[in-house]
């Protein structure tokens, strides 16, 4: 027998869960467009090239390829030793790449400043696991053409709003920037050459602590003066005092050299959101060894966190060198993604605020003039109505009803009206 469950790594949704995420959506782009941003749509699909051209980092090896058309046994004979001849097309596996390529064929119709909202599936060819899927939605905002802290602090601003709106007040961002940590591995030693993989190794910090790490670099055979240097830095004495988001936090946890200019490029960032939010504690936290997994992050980095999880519910970071790929010249860029599959849990599924959602159930000899009649008038008025025919246990099917999302129920009789109809609630 055939299967009829979806793919691996991919799901259904009821309509009870189907509504629950729509209501969400509905939020977080109602906040971003409060913020100045502006929707797009790009396809789902894009040329294999692009997919593959080295900016989408380990994602892209896991990107779904699309089969070209009209190949005959040949031709894929002739592709055995070179897969990618196969494909001239593949699924998106993020949002950003996509963006790019958008930007560089519309920058003439674009504003210089453009701030966009994408809100869309994306596909990758994840090892099916407990909050992995193989396809899922993402919330993204960016800023195309702004260099400045600004494009930071409004990414920042939108995302803290958004997350509030949902009733997740509490949010904090996590903040670093990429030339931080380049500058912190030349101070220790490392070389050019050694740093992607030394910044996979301290990417696991908060798992495996500084022992570990520093186990990790010893086995990666780094130049062991800097694993030795950046060791004695992870375990040197540290006070408890509280700081705030600011300078003096920031130069507290960094070691002495780094440039002024980044640290101004933070403070400034939080003095802005700090502004925007009404003063009070800025909730920024900085973490010098905050990496994030992209490649093509070349400033400020992101990570949105709320304490009541463990995980981060989103990030991003700026990444001014992807869309010179296209273009042939640098345009700045930064981006801020929600991760909706795991905010979408955290949400309290409660229907809208003043939503009548209405179950007429109906008698079997009822007339369908009558019903459509009832129906529309109060679709009219404003109401959300599902006709059910009466059966002889009703409590099967109001339960239901329930758990769509209907709140009242009336039963319908032939020659019945509207002012009529007595509502009962559903729970």
């Amino acid at each position: 027998m055939p299967t009829v469950n979806p793919p691996r790594g991919m799901r259904d949704f009821l309509p009870a869960d189907k509504a629950r995420r729509e209501r969400v959506l509905a939020v977080i782009r109602e906040r971003y467009r409060a913020h100045g941003f502006d929707e797009i749509e790009t396809p789902v699909v894009e040329d294999y090239d692009r997919l593959h051209a080295g900016i989408g980092g380990d994602n892209e090896k896991l990107a779904f390829a699309v089969l070209k058309r009209g190949l005959d046994a040949d031709a894929i004979r002739a592709a055995a030793e070179a897969p990618a001849g196969l494909s001239d097309l593949g699924l998106r596996y993020d949002l950003t790449v996509p963006l790019a390529r958008f930007y560089a064929s519309h920058r003439a119709d674009l504003p210089s400043v453009f701030r966009s909202i994408q809100i869309a599936p994306v596909w990758r060819a994840e090892r099916p696991q407990k909050g992995r899927y193989r396809q899922f939605v993402q919330c993204d905002i960016d800023i195309i053409g702004d260099a400045s802290a600004r494009a930071e602090a409004e990414l920042v601003v939108a995302s803290l709003d958004t997350l509030d709106a949902l009733g997740l007040e509490g949010g904090s961002i996590r903040i670093n920037d990429r030339r931080v940590l380049d500058a912190l591995l030349d101070g220790f030693g490392f070389s050019a050459d050694e740093r992607p993989g030394v910044l996979i190794t301290i990417d696991k910090l908060d798992k495996i602590g500084p022992d570990g790490v520093v186990a990790e670099l010893e086995g990666r055979g780094v130049t062991p003066t800097a694993v030795a240097a950046f060791g004695a830095f992870l375990r040197r004495p540290q006070t408890l005092e509280y700081l705030p988001f600011g300078a003096a936090q920031i130069r507290k946890a960094l070691p002495d050299g780094i440039a002024d200019e980044l640290v101004g490029h933070l403070v400034g960032i939080g003095d802005a959101v700090a502004a925007a939010r009404g003063g009070g504690d800025i909730p920024l936290v900085f973490d010098p060894f905050l990496v994030r997994g992209m490649g093509y992050y070349t400033g400020t980095i992101f990570e949105l966190a709320h304490p009541s999880v463990d995980y981060s519910l989103g990030g991003g970071g700026r990444y001014d060198g992807m869309i010179g790929r296209f273009l042939g010249q640098q345009v700045p860029a930064v981006g801020f993604s929600i991760g909706f599959e795991r905010i979408v849990d955290l949400v309290a599924a409660a229907e809208d605020a003043g939503t009548r959602a209405l179950v007429l159930v109906h008698d079997r000899d009822v007339p369908v003039a009558e019903l459509v009649a009832l129906k529309t008038a109060l679709i009219a008025d404003g109401a959300r109505v599902r006709l059910e025919q009466r059966t002889k246990n009703l409590k099967p099917m109001l339960e239901r009803a329930s758990a769509d999302g209907y709140t009242a129920f009336a039963t319908v009789a032939a020659g019945a009206t509207v002012d009529g109809l007595e509502f009962k609630p559903l729970a």
